[in-house]
């Protein structure tokens, strides 16, 4: 069997300041979400707005940077894999939830539209070699 591909590459903005954590590991992993905006044209010609949300996490190094980096309306650049996790929750039901873990990300747009934030860091990779030994979630 050939080498698959699982690559994702998304442009939006921040819904929320992200959130770090640590794994039981002490490793860093941070969490946040980024809508895609989609506009089209019906037949009819009426204009329609559609909006994705995406849930990324970061691991590592590039988590501490998208910590330390980004904030809520942030417009942001983020490549990486998708991934589906799965859990039961306390009264047993089960849950599904597919997210990007992200490899790079890099900062779009003017960053003083975004809470003044003018760090001089434009762009981050995640650390390759967490790919197969990530931890689960902490939370």
């Amino acid at each position: 069997m050939g080498r698959g591909l699982n690559k994702v590459q998304i442009i939006g903005h921040l819904g929320k300041d992200p959130e770090m954590r640590y794994t039981p590991s002490g490793k860093p992993v941070t969490t946040f979400t980024v809508a895609v905006g989609r506009t089209w044209n019906s037949a009819d010609g009426e204009r329609h707005n559609e909006t994705e949300w995406f849930n990324v996490v970061a691991w590592g190094t590039l988590a501490e940077i998208c910590k330390q980096y980004l904030v809520k309306g942030q417009q942001v650049y983020v490549e990486g894999r998708l991934q589906t996790r799965r859990w039961d929750d306390k009264e047993g039901v089960k849950h599904t939830s597919v997210e990007i873990v992200a490899s790079e990300m890099m900062m779009l747009g003017d960053r003083r539209e975004a809470n003044n934030n003018t760090q001089e860091v434009e762009s981050a990779s995640g650390d390759p070699a967490l790919g197969a030994a990530e931890e689960e979630f902490p939370f």
